[in-house]
């Protein structure tokens, strides 16, 4: 994995770092929504959403508070991004994202468009870079949601547009703030609440970590042996909890994760790319569905967690799907207003940092 990402987080601006210990840290996840429009960040010095790392603690808090605002009061903005444009190119299937990301850009004035990319890697034509440097000069942002986390790292790195992460092999950003709001929204403070992963240690798994960390928040994953998350973003979001008192734990055992949790969240136990090892994991991550008896561990008023698209009978049950507890259809609505707030920050809804240059 590129180290680009961590030295972007490593190297914001010392004003940002410090925010995130200060005890405002967690000041807009006191209450259920956000407050007065005058918090809205007026300078958000992060260039693109490739990782949650490179928001940190900081850029969390004001992409969380954003979303809130857009959330309650839509009508004010409307018209902030009227005149933009952004492009999005797709190697992967998508409903959620690719709907909410368009209907997020159209309600706040600008223009979304598509290409379907399904058919072959972006970079399968031309190189790269020169497919950064054409997209550059005719949009104003670009939303990859690809195979490869590289791909969407050599983006950022050769356009001089803003670049966001709709989902790669290692990182699902916009999921896992989306969740988090969702969260703050059912809980208010989530820096004493408790979420509980079970089954794969993929991508949503490490944007949960990360965001979690950003957060103070609490979070226990527990996956098959030889399926836990990258020890790369394990390490980074350690290192974010010693600023923020997260609390992490890596743990085999679904029981002890869910244990009192606040939360229940699980993800397919087969992701797009992994088709070849289906049959193999079918047999290993049975112990790891969320059923009614697994629930029943969790605290007595835990919510269920699914990204979608959920494999009813595998990694959950119909019964925890359609229960009370299951708060899925919210995450899905989630995602709409913060990648609303993403696009307002990185589109220069307030004062932006000088854009980069492509030659520089």
């Amino acid at each position: 994995m590129s180290q680009s990402v961590v030295a972007r987080y490593k190297s914001q601006p010392a004003t940002a770092q410090s925010r995130s210990k200060e005890s405002t840290l967690n000041s807009h996840f006191q209450g259920r929504m956000a407050a007065s429009p005058d918090r809205v960040p007026q300078v958000f010095w992060c260039p693109d959403l490739v990782s949650t790392r490179d928001l940190g603690p900081s850029g969390v808090e004001a992409v969380l508070h954003l979303a809130g605002i857009m959330k309650s009061r839509p009508a004010d903005f409307q018209r902030v991004l009227t005149g933009k444009q952004i492009v999005m190119f797709f190697e992967k299937p998508s409903l959620r994202t690719r709907l909410t990301f368009e209907a997020g850009m159209i309600s706040l004035g600008g223009t979304a468009m598509f290409v379907d990319q399904t058919h072959e890697r972006l970079d399968a034509r031309e190189k790269l870079s020169d497919v950064a440097h054409n997209l550059e000069r005719w949009v104003d942002l670009i939303v990859l949601r690809t195979f490869s986390q590289q791909t969407i790292e050599g983006m950022a790195e050769h356009a001089c547009v803003p670049v966001i992460n709709a989902l790669s092999d290692l990182e699902h950003p916009c999921q896992a703030l989306a969740d988090y709001l969702t969260l703050i929204e059912r809980f208010g403070d989530v820096k004493d609440r408790c979420l509980a992963y079970v089954g794969d240690g993929n991508n949503v798994a490490h944007s949960l970590l990360l965001t979690c960390a950003c957060a103070g928040s609490s979070i226990r994953i527990a996956t098959p042996p030889g399926y836990e998350p990258n020890s790369e973003i394990v390490e980074a979001a350690h290192e974010i909890a010693e600023e923020t008192g997260a609390e992490i734990q890596l743990l085999t055992d679904p029981h002890e994760a869910v244990a009192g949790a606040d939360a229940v969240y699980t993800d397919a136990w087969t992701s797009m790319g992994q088709e070849k090892e289906e049959g193999e994991r079918t047999l290993i991550f049975p112990p790891y569905q969320v059923n009614a008896e697994l629930m029943a561990e969790a605290a007595p008023d835990a919510v269920f967690m699914h990204c979608l698209p959920a494999h009813r009978g595998l990694e959950v049950t119909d019964e925890v799907m359609d229960s009370a507890q299951s708060i899925i259809f919210e995450q899905a609505e989630n995602r709409l207003h913060v990648q609303k707030a993403i696009l307002y920050l990185l589109l220069g809804g307030g004062d932006r940092l000088p854009a980069r240059s492509a030659h520089a």
